[in-house]
């Protein structure tokens, strides 16, 4: 499923926003640091970064990548 930069940031809510890169996104890569742990998931044209509490196991924040090289002419 296709969805743009924008209608991803106008989703209903945060958890409606989590469920989506949950079941759409395609994993890029993920770190741990202390008690938190980031993973990168690809959707569309954007990247997003769920943030994890490990002990936990919450999903504490995100961050939302907008992938610029899309615009960019390709001669």
């Amino acid at each position: 499923m296709i969805i743009s930069y924008y209608d991803f940031q106008n989703l209903p809510d945060r958890q409606t926003q989590y469920d989506y890169v949950l079941s759409h996104g395609h994993l890029i890569s993920e770190r741990t640091v202390s008690q938190s742990k980031y993973v990168l998931y690809e959707i569309s044209n954007f990247s997003v970064e769920l943030i994890y509490n490990i002990s936990l196991d919450k999903i504490l924040g995100m961050n939302i990548f907008e992938n610029k090289s899309i615009y960019l002419d390709k001669r």
